[in-house]
């Protein structure tokens, strides 16, 4: 009986050093690949300083998007959120006026709730900074600000299919803002503000 108990201990022992020794061999590192829409607020100032607001729209589209992450512990992980400049029409009471590309890299602190689970739901907090270029408004006498700096919000999922890869879902917050002027004065604000929801899977190395 003794020589039992004692060998069982000796393997949950073995069995609890491995674990430990395969936990701490885990690649720190996460990729994804995302198809991410973005869906603009399109708020406005009144134009000039008169009349309605919310007359100056930003369209919606869909992007690809890479994620890197470097896990510093099983719950807390950095993500750095990077796509390539992303081309948007640009309307006023809904009739285009131009277009103008922006880059907005995103970085964001998480905390991942259930790390060892199949099921790991996420939620993050961190900065956007975009950078405007190419700015063509009415004809050329219109710009935009060249970037804009502000929060981001995150909440997601990843469903782990086996030890390498996963399937995730993500949803953002973004501040992006930026005045616009006409001929060098200022006048009107807008704030693109976009909600991004995103679809793609994930690679721990």
């Amino acid at each position: 009986m003794k020589k039992t108990i004692l060998i069982s201990t000796l393997s949950l022992a073995a069995l609890g050093l491995f674990s430990g020794e395969a936990f701490a061999q885990e690649s720190p590192w996460l990729v994804r690949v995302r198809a991410e829409h973005l869906s603009p607020a399109d708020k406005s100032d009144p134009v000039g300083g008169v009349g309605a607001s919310n007359r100056i729209g930003v369209s919606e589209k869909t992007i690809p998007e890479l994620d890197i992450s470097y896990f510093f512990t099983p719950n807390i992980a950095a993500e750095l959120v990077l796509t390539y400049p992303q081309k948007h029409d640009v309307s006023l009471d809904g009739v285009r006026i131009g277009s103008f590309k922006h880059l907005p890299p995103t970085l964001l602190l998480q905390y991942h709730f259930l790390p060892e689970s199949q099921f790991s739901p996420y939620v993050g907090a961190g900065i956007n900074y975009t950078r405007m270029s190419s700015v063509n408004l009415l004809g050329g006498a219109g710009s935009l600000e060249s970037s804009s700096t502000g929060p981001a919000l995150q909440a997601g999922f990843d469903y782990k299919v086996d030890k390498h890869w996963s399937i995730n879902f993500d949803v953002k917050k973004v501040q992006i803002r930026s005045d616009v002027f006409i001929s060098g004065a200022k006048v009107s604000a807008v704030k693109v503000d976009p909600l991004m929801i995103g679809v793609g899977a994930g690679y721990r190395f």
